[in-house]
């Protein structure tokens, strides 16, 4: 029977999102458990020490779904062992086990049962052309999502999330088709920024996104729990994001807002690599320290040729509720300063306005809770900016 996700039923997940078990020991040590009994009489090894088994997966309702890795000198009833060993874990409800060729799995840097040995690269000489490296993955371009723009930062909490929201919102009450992607798979807030926390639909193979404040969202927070930490290397991080751009039925966009986690790491270079990114909007806020970590971000998008479309400052300063003169708590003037040396425009200076961190606990966002305030009308002409 075809494997599917109870959360999001009729799509083979190509990404084994692993869940935290209930239980008191979980299905995952379990699964393991029961693996390192079986010996392969081959190599005298089990397979988990013999690193034959990997990428177990579990769902809530134990569903059990691994990678199997045989040699073709292996003995291929081995496989039906394993999944009836697997079948009797308690706890398991229904075992899929994907056989890749062992021989594969080292030629693409897999350790298998045997890893293959690297062979030591070889010093250049002079006088001899160095051997041609692989090409890097050209984007791909994603018309129907119209412009893609990545929302950056250096660092976190200078509010970069805030800002994806209350633009998305922005323009869709301009009357825009708008979708926001969560690519920070590190700490996806925006179900929580949208008020909006439900396994989305799936139709035909592709996930729906849900919907808020006129705005489509796809977040990894939609398929796993609240608690669970995301422990993934690169390769799964490219695999998210290409997922949620090829396989979530977004429709016919004008905007899709991209909201990165802070850094400069692998989510970064999976969306370069992944897609043609319109642009980039770094948001800082006027410290010092906030400025030098947004400047690395966007020298970052410079040097794999996305255009930084400019930069938003945020918390810029804070209304005394008694006299409304405004205090700068983190300082002054570093948006400008960073705008200056990157010779790009500072699109706008945002208010820290107590509402806008209530609005984003409650999923209403500012423009919504509180167009009328000075946090509301800044973002609303940064939006303004962006579709002219």
């Amino acid at each position: 029977m075809p494997y599917s996700d109870p959360r999001t039923p009729g799509i083979l997940p190509r990404i084994p999102f692993p869940v935290r078990s209930r239980m008191p020991q979980s299905l995952t040590a379990r699964v393991s458990a029961a693996l390192t009994q079986i010996t392969n009489p081959r190599t005298g090894q089990d397979l988990v020490t013999s690193e034959q088994v990997a990428n177990i997966a579990v769902t809530l309702d134990g569903k059990v779904r691994f990678e199997l890795r045989l040699a073709s000198a292996d003995d291929a009833t081995l496989a039906r062992t394993v999944r009836q060993a697997v079948e009797k874990v308690d706890g398991v409800t229904d075992v899929r086990v994907d056989v890749r060729d062992a021989t594969a799995a080292a030629a693409a840097g897999v350790t298998a049962a045997e890893p293959a040995v690297k062979k030591p690269r070889p010093l250049p000489v002079m006088g001899q052309p160095e051997p041609a490296r692989p090409s890097a993955p050209q984007p791909s371009a994603f018309p129907q999502l119209g412009r893609i723009i990545a929302v950056s930062s250096g660092k976190g909490g200078v509010g970069k999330s805030t800002v994806t929201v209350n633009l998305a919102v922005a323009l869709a009450q301009r009357g825009k088709r708008v979708g926001v992607l969560d690519a920070d798979v590190y700490g996806p807030n925006l179900p929580i920024m949208l008020g909006v926390n439900e396994p989305p639909m799936v139709e035909n193979e592709k996930i729906i996104p849900l919907e808020a404040h006129g705005v489509k969202v796809m977040s990894l927070g939609f398929l796993i729990e609240r608690d669970q930490p995301a422990i993934w290397r690169g390769p799964i991080v490219m695999k998210i994001v290409t997922q949620f751009l090829n396989d979530v039925q977004w429709g016919q966009l004008d905007y899709l807002f991209v909201d990165m986690p802070p850094g400069t790491g692998d989510a970064q270079l999976s969306l370069v690599q992944a897609a043609k990114i319109d642009g980039a909007i770094i948001v800082t806020t006027p410290q010092e320290v906030a400025i030098g970590d947004a400047l690395r971000g966007a020298k970052m998008f410079e040097r794999v040729g996305v255009p930084v479309l400019g930069i938003v400052e945020n918390m810029s300063w804070f209304e005394s509720p008694e006299t409304g003169k405004p205090m700068a708590i983190f300082g002054s003037g570093g948006g400008q300063r960073l705008a200056d040396e990157l010779g790009v425009p500072l699109l706008g200076q945002v208010p820290l306005h107590p509402p806008v961190l209530e609005g984003g606990d409650t999923g209403q966002p500012i423009v919504v809770a509180d167009p009328a305030c000075s946090a509301a009308k800044r973002l609303a002409v940064v939006a303004a900016k962006l579709d002219a």
